[in-house]
């Protein structure tokens, strides 16, 4: 009698496939051609009670389960062609339940009995791991929507600020990015230098130019005039038509004579350059009447803050000084720069002054005796020549004539630090 004889085949089974119930995964035992043997309680869960598992073929069962097709079809090629399989993620639907699998199976062989040839597999839940990795991919995807639309956010912060930089003076602008606070209502009261400036009869030559010419030539001297201030470090408080509002002493100062000094030399220069501008214009565009520019300047204590209202506020300085300001420049002649008497007694060792008839000016009790900023070549040359005087040197030609004058003021720079080098050697 053969041994196997001795064992029936329910015996062999639980001997063979002893952890079958109490394995974890959904678990079981087919013939060769797929029909169900043996399976454990994870693997009945997955099927409605009302259906028959023993003998009923894996393929079959399987697309009770809704497993695709193209699973199904993978799983018969893969087991007939290399005897085992592993397909990682198996969509099956338990009940009214999505859930994911791992399929794993294998042919097996036994010397000892036919009745355990066949194929042997178990289903891995996956679900939950798939549904986490679903989640992970979703707040990946989250992310990197969040990411460039912060970074389109970020791009249009940096144009909006590259645009509001042209509307602000520098100082403010820093001062209100780089503050820490959010609070707009600040104001203080300090010592400043008041600078005001306006074209001549501009009224009346705007009436007169074409809009776009009009445009061009204020645009050009508004870009000139707002260069030299910012290279002399003042801030420009406001564009009113052709005037200009500059004040020295906030936000940063370096001392209310040194705020003085720059004032005037920043007129100084925007006096020099207002000359060539004037050249220019009466030879290449037709204005007869030429640029003719007054200035004013005054010194005393203004309150410079935030003003405004709810919905808008302006950082701009207020006070009798700039007042001043802007009556000494109305009673400038053309081309002059008159100053007020505090502004002369701070520099007055560093410049040359002419005393002029007392004004009796609107909105100041008394009269106000002012003074004619004295201005000669050499004074505009070191003038000029201080707007340079940084390691790098920047020159823009705006116009072929003007090759000739940018020339000419290097070579009196170059030549000027020769005659330093030289005293230096000796």
């Amino acid at each position: 009698m053969e041994l196997e004889k001795l064992f029936n085949q329910n015996f062999l089974y639980d001997l063979s496939f002893f952890n079958f119930e109490n394995a974890i995964t959904a678990t079981y035992f087919a013939d060769s051609d797929l029909n169900i043997i043996k399976f454990n309680k994870n693997f009945r869960s997955l099927f409605n009670s009302d259906v028959t598992l023993e003998g009923q073929n894996l393929l079959t069962l399987l697309g009770l389960l809704d497993v695709a097709q193209s699973y199904i079809s993978e799983f018969k090629q893969m087991l007939n062609e290399e005897g085992k399989l592993l397909i990682h993620k198996i969509k099956i639907k338990v009940g009214d339940e999505e859930r994911y699998f791992t399929l794993a199976s294998t042919r097996t062989s036994s010397a000892f009995s036919d009745e355990l040839i066949g194929v042997q597999g178990q289903l891995i839940d996956r679900t939950n791991e798939v549904t986490l990795q679903a989640k992970n991919e979703e707040l990946l995807v989250e992310n990197e929507k969040a990411f460039e639309e912060l970074s389109f956010k970020t791009k249009r912060l940096e144009k909006i600020s590259n645009q509001l930089a042209k509307y602000l003076s520098p100082q403010i602008y820093k001062n209100i990015f780089e503050t820490d606070t959010d609070k707009v209502e600040t104001y203080t009261r300090k010592k400043l230098s008041i600078f005001f400036s306006d074209i001549k009869e501009f009224t009346s030559l705007s009436d007169r130019l074409d809009p776009d010419l009009l445009a061009e030539i204020i645009n050009e001297y508004l870009s000139e005039m707002t260069e030299i201030a910012l290279k002399f470090g003042g801030t420009i408080d406001k564009f009113i038509g052709d005037a200009i509002l500059i004040f020295f002493g906030d936000p940063e100062t370096e001392g209310t004579t040194v705020d003085a000094e720059k004032c005037l030399n920043m007129a100084i220069a925007m006096r020099k350059r207002v000359g060539e501008l004037d050249a220019v214009w009466k030879k290449e565009k037709g204005i007869s009447e030429g640029l003719q520019v007054r200035m004013g300047i005054s010194t005393g204590y203004c309150t410079v803050g935030n003003f405004g209202s709810v919905q808008r506020v302006d950082y701009t300085v207020l006070g009798s000084p700039v007042n001043l300001a802007a009556r000494l420049e109305a009673a400038c002649l053309p081309q002059e720069i008159l100053v007020s008497p505090e502004t002369k007694g701070l520099v007055n060792n560093l410049f040359e002054f002419e005393e002029k008839k007392p004004l009796k000016l609107k909105g100041f009790s008394g009269t106000i005796k002012p003074y004619q900023l004295i201005v000669n070549d050499e004074k505009e040359k070191r003038v000029a020549h201080s707007l340079h005087s940084s390691e790098t040197l920047e020159v823009i030609v705006k116009k072929p004539d003007d090759l000739e004058k940018i020339l000419k003021e290097l070579k009196f720079i170059q030549d000027d630090y020769r005659a330093k080098l030289t005293k230096l050697e000796k």
